[in-house]
């Protein structure tokens, strides 16, 4: 064969061989950008126990995502969009490369369901770009065992040096058939006490701002509450149905129009947060909303010591004939700390008297006048002195005052209140959540910190788990409560107890005004300013105690009401933060036994509706031993004589079962000691 014919099939070879290469090297090219194009589409993240899946997908240039439990869709394709800076970032983005991480949340709680947490979690961080890039948010998801949390990152904003945030368009979209538990608000002033309501979501008025936590039941039995943690410098969300979805509202700023949020680059929204699980305890045992906010900023915490507190305000001031002049002056003040004093009630409250308020103050019915002083107590009154003599006794005093009393001399006031030595106060009145209050409220928290007093809101919105960061911040109010049994012909009812702990109760420490004494049947219930008259039998208002997350629990009945009486013994005894926290039984709307320890002992609440029914308690969240349990329940004429109660002590380990029976409207509560 001559030199030509061998170089022809060779150079042939090579030339195929040359090719496939190219070819295959095309295959790869393209396998990898349509693996990626896909990747994009389908960003997942699961939670460390494998049961949560939250699936993030920017389909057309418009981000949405889904979400997963147990297999099951519990969100649907669910759009989220901003509004900033005159532009919409909903449409026309893309995203960059993701980044995964997983972490531990591990800390101590002062205040709290639970003393030590650790909950594991994975993240993800996706940078997301308009097409211009000339703005960048990065969207970030976090997935625990018990929930899914997600917030946006404002990094830079089409040219400008600041945000201006007119819209968050973040969506829920649920299943057909799903229930969703809210309370429906008329405006955004609001100090969010109402009733709940329970319809379909295609039923809610479309628009109507609903508050949150608000439960959604979705077919499968399956639960999400939804609520938001972290509030800082943001403005307050809302929910509100729109066609077959929900979406977020946000709180406008006050005298603002449409604009939401202002601040500088970089910015951070408040974690978007549900809790999802198939056992509705289980969103109650969450420790999600503290494990979303930053550490304790505050170095020396032995000052913070949360317990009760007397709050004579609801019961009317009541004393003694024999006490000598009554009134705002020492003399008063010294009768409720005595009392506290014989009782071991670590706080007493001043508060009114004559409804008017301790300090100097010439406005009506509690609103400050033009010279309300915050910081000069009413003639006849001498802080110091009250001060020192509940010092004397081991009693803190804490103060009522209204917020724009308050503010405008935020340092000085604070200033007097830590130089008498003041415990703490509540501040009332708030009724906004938009950025201002936002930011109004939490640097009351961080200037109190700074002078060692406790706080306590009044007419605010629900906790967002600030309680890590600053532990100062006791209890929050933010829903109906008892002290409306002063002046509502229909009372508050065990109907409207035994909702809270399934919705605003999921968000952290709810007051209630709790400690009535003077239980009637419905039919014998009538309004009374001077000691309130309650609805439930006394074993369901012991019940409360233990039920309501709240670090600072009110003993709101005057003196005699409580000494003497069946039961106060419990109310003295029941701490008000835990070490542990498990619910032991529990139907949404109808009934709860919660079990809560502190220390080597355990406190059981279970409050029912207006349905009498019988429960079995199993103890086996005890640890092996003997205990001994004392045993408050409703007497067998509890449903003529609600004050009736029924204490017995038996023997019990964790192998027992406590047959409990609840009256209508009626509860239990027990105390667990080990032998």
């Amino acid at each position: 064969m001559e030199d030509g014919q061998v170089l022809v099939p060779l150079l042939f070879s090579f030339y195929k061989s040359f090719m496939m290469r190219i070819l295959f090297a095309l295959f790869f090219t393209l396998h990898i950008i349509n693996f990626s194009a896909c990747a994009q589409r389908n960003i997942q993240i699961t939670s460390p126990s494998g049961s949560i899946t939250f699936s993030f997908d920017p389909i057309n240039s418009s981000p949405a995502y889904k979400v997963f439990f147990k297999g099951n869709q519990l969100i649907q394709n669910s759009s989220i969009g901003l509004s900033f800076n005159g532009k919409d970032f909903s449409t026309n983005i893309h995203s960059l490369k993701p980044q995964y991480r997983e972490d531990i949340e591990d800390y101590e709680l002062i205040v709290g369901k639970a003393k030590k947490v650790k909950d594991r979690y994975r993240e993800i961080r996706i940078p997301l770009e308009d097409n211009s890039k000339l703005a960048q948010v990065n969207f970030v998801a976090r997935v625990f065992n018990d929930g899914i949390a997600f917030r946006y990152e404002f990094v830079r904003g089409y040219g400008k040096d600041s945000l201006v945030l007119t819209d968050e368009r973040t969506t829920f979209k649920f299943p057909a058939g799903t229930i969703a538990r809210t309370l429906q608000l008329p405006n955004y002033a609001s100090s969010h006490e109402g009733y709940y309501n329970m319809l379909p979501i295609d039923q809610w008025k479309e628009g109507a701002l609903m508050d949150m936590p608000s439960l959604f039941e979705v077919p499968g039995k399956n639960f999400v509450a939804i609520t938001e943690a972290s509030l800082v410098d943001y403005a307050g969300m809302y929910l509100s149905r729109e066609g077959n979805v929900i979406r977020s509202m946000l709180s406008p700023l006050p005298k603002q129009g449409l604009i939401k949020v202002k601040a500088a680059f970089p910015h951070k929204s408040p974690w978007r947060v549900m809790l999802i699980s198939d056992r509705i305890g289980t969103l109650i045992e969450s420790n999600i909303i503290t494990d979303l906010n930053e550490p304790c900023a505050i170095q020396d915490l032995s000052w913070i010591k949360p317990g009760k507190t007397t709050f004579p305000w609801w019961n009317g001031n009541v004393l003694p004939d024999t006490l000598n002049a009554p009134g705002n002056n020492f003399i008063t003040q010294k009768y409720y700390i005595d009392f506290c004093a014989r009782n071991g009630i670590e706080y007493h409250s001043v508060v009114e008297y004559g409804l008017h308020q301790w300090y100097v103050d010439d406005g009506i019915s509690f609103m400050p006048g033009p010279h309300s002083d915050a910081t000069r107590a009413v003639p006849g009154l001498d802080m110091k002195q009250v001060c020192d003599y509940a010092k004397s006794k081991n009693v803190g005093v804490r103060v009522w005052v209204h917020w724009r009393a308050l503010y405008p001399k935020i340092d000085s006031a604070f200033a007097h209140y830590e130089k008498w030595g003041l415990s703490g106060m509540m501040v009332d009145f708030m009724d906004r959540d938009d950025q201002e209050m936002v930011n109004i409220q939490n640097e009351i928290l961080r200037k109190a910190a700074l002078h060692h007093l406790h706080v306590q809101f009044h007419g605010a919105y629900k906790p967002t788990g600030l309680n890590r960061t600053y532990p100062n911040e006791f209890t929050r109010e933010g829903t109906l409560n008892y002290e409306i049994n002063k002046w509502d012909r229909n009372g508050l009812s065990p109907d409207h107890d035994i909702i809270i702990p399934f919705t605003r109760m999921l968000a952290g420490s709810t007051d209630y005004h709790l400690g009535g004494f003077r239980a009637v049947p419905k039919e014998k219930f009538v309004t009374q300013y001077t000691r309130p008259l309650m609805l439930g039998t006394r074993a369901h208002q012991l019940a409360m105690y233990v039920v309501l997350e709240n670090y600072l629990g009110m003993v709101c009945d005057y003196p005699e009401a409580y000494e003497g009486q069946p039961g106060f013994d419990f109310l003295k005894e029941v701490p008000t933060v835990w070490d542990e926290t498990k619910v032991v039984d529990a139907k949404v709307g109808e009934y709860i036994v919660i079990a809560r320890r502190k220390g080597k002992e355990w406190f059981i609440g279970a409050i029912t509706n207006h349905e009498l029914r019988s429960i079995s308690v199993p103890l086996s969240f005890l640890p092996s031993g003997n205990y001994e349990a004392t045993i408050y329940s409703d007497a067998e004429d509890a449903s003529t004589q609600p004050n009736h109660l029924i204490i017995k002590v038996i023997s019990v380990t964790a192998q027992s079962n406590v047959l409990v029976q609840l009256t209508a409207s009626g509860g239990m509560v027990a105390h667990i000691k080990q032998k």
